[in-house]
């Protein structure tokens, strides 16, 4: 840079990149012609060079030169962020993603590494193309390679305030409560199979919700504890919430579940807001019934937006995330819906896919990286550590 102040040059672009231990570093340079009017670029890009070959002698660096159009697009306009998550990574994957963005006639401004583990996931900046279009191109090649991509807009709000709903069973936490409650109730077969049929469409999700609780009449509400004590987080669910209240974002859980398991969880991590059913208990033992209104496939997109009204979040800046057909009408209204490990009718229909066992996995989505993670982390440990040897 000292070398290049000399000249009447102008920096249009820079990027650096550190990989494998080796230092790559481009400028993009312009001359600037209200210092230098009527210069013969020629001459001055000679000079230019000679001078910049020998500093890069000096700092033992090679250095390369190319001429072209110095235009730098400003406008955040037509540009989508691509993320693409996969374990491992294939180059022969990432090949067919770069051929897909190039019949659609877009290029490719940018990529950078979120992480390398659990999941590998990187994020290309893409210019000159239309977001639909992309998204269903880039859908249709993820599943032939078996890999996750993410289209999204690019912009400001991309780092804007958001909020994050989630739904619970085998989405936040594994397996269904419905389920755990049953073999309390020893009759977990019959309801598994009731549930099955929900998932995947075939049931509408009321019927088979009052099917499946009528089966537990008479179940003593001694069960829901035990139930609460066998809930197991999915992998990464701590992480991805504790990032996400770190970020200030706003949290929720809307489930087709019970108040009595999604109230301990909200609790547990900090949620910002929760909907979800109310078994009927009396005397001490579940009737078999339901008390209030049910959070059903519709129901859980009315949440989605009241919970953005009362944060003061416009639905462009939503997240939703779930598995099941009852979440499909959640996934759309968000502005962005994720299908995490979920059924294929709703892998077809959700924004983008998630298939990897790891919750967390959703901040890479959000642009955030892994050494970021890990280094909120690490802060937050020292402060930690700090307040305890204070108060010791």
């Amino acid at each position: 840079m000292s070398t290049l102040s000399v000249f009447p040059v102008t920096l249009a672009d820079l990027e650096q990149v550190v990989i494998g231990g080796r230092l790559v570093l481009g400028a993009l340079l312009s001359v600037d012609d209200t210092v230098a009017p009527g210069v013969s670029k020629t001459r001055l890009f000679d000079e230019l060079r000679n001078a910049v070959e020998k500093t890069a002698i000096d700092l033992d660096m090679d250095v390369e030169f190319s001429e072209g159009d110095a235009r730098v697009s400003a406008s955040g306009e037509g540009r989508l962020h691509v993320t693409v998550l996969a374990d491992p990574l294939r180059p022969g994957a990432l090949g067919a993603i770069a051929s897909c963005v190039a019949r659609a006639g877009s290029n490719i401004d940018r990529i950078d590494r979120l992480s390398s583990y659990p999941v590998t996931s990187i994020e290309l900046d893409i210019s000159g193309t239309d977001l639909d279009r992309l998204r269903g191109d880039l859908a249709m090649e993820a599943a032939t390679q078996s890999i996750d991509v993410a289209v999204q807009r690019s912009g400001l709000h991309r780092r804007a305030k958001h909020l994050i709903v989630m739904d619970v069973d085998s989405t936040l936490i594994q397996g269904e409560v419905i389920e755990l409650l049953a073999a309390h109730a020893g009759c977990a077969e019959e309801v598994a199979r009731v549930t099955e049929e929900a998932m995947r469409g075939n049931l509408d999700f009321e019927e088979s919700l009052r099917r499946r609780v009528a089966l537990l009449k008479d179940l003593d509400a001694s069960a829901i504890d035990a139930v609460r004590e066998e809930l197991v987080l999915t992998p990464g669910a701590r992480t991805l919430v504790r990032t996400l209240q770190r970020l200030h974002y706003e949290t929720a859980i809307v489930s087709g579940g019970f108040t009595q398991i999604t109230d301990s969880l909200v609790e547990r991590l900090g949620i910002d807001y929760s909907a979800a059913n109310t078994l009927e208990i009396v005397d001490g033992k579940l009737t078999g019934g339901l008390v209030g209104p049910v959070i059903d496939r519709r129901g859980k997109a009315d949440a989605l937006r009241r919970f953005a009204r009362e944060a003061g979040v416009s639905l462009t800046q939503t997240v939703a995330i779930g598995d099941g057909a009852n979440d499909l009408d959640m996934l759309r209204t968000a502005g962005l819906g994720v299908a995490f490990n979920a059924k294929p009718v709703v892998r077809e229909q959700a924004h983008t896919s998630v298939n990897v066992p790891y919750l967390d996995a959703i901040v890479f989505l959000l642009g955030i990286s892994r050494e970021e993670v890990e280094a909120a982390d690490s802060a937050e440990d020292e402060e930690t550590a700090g307040a305890a040897e204070t108060v010791k």
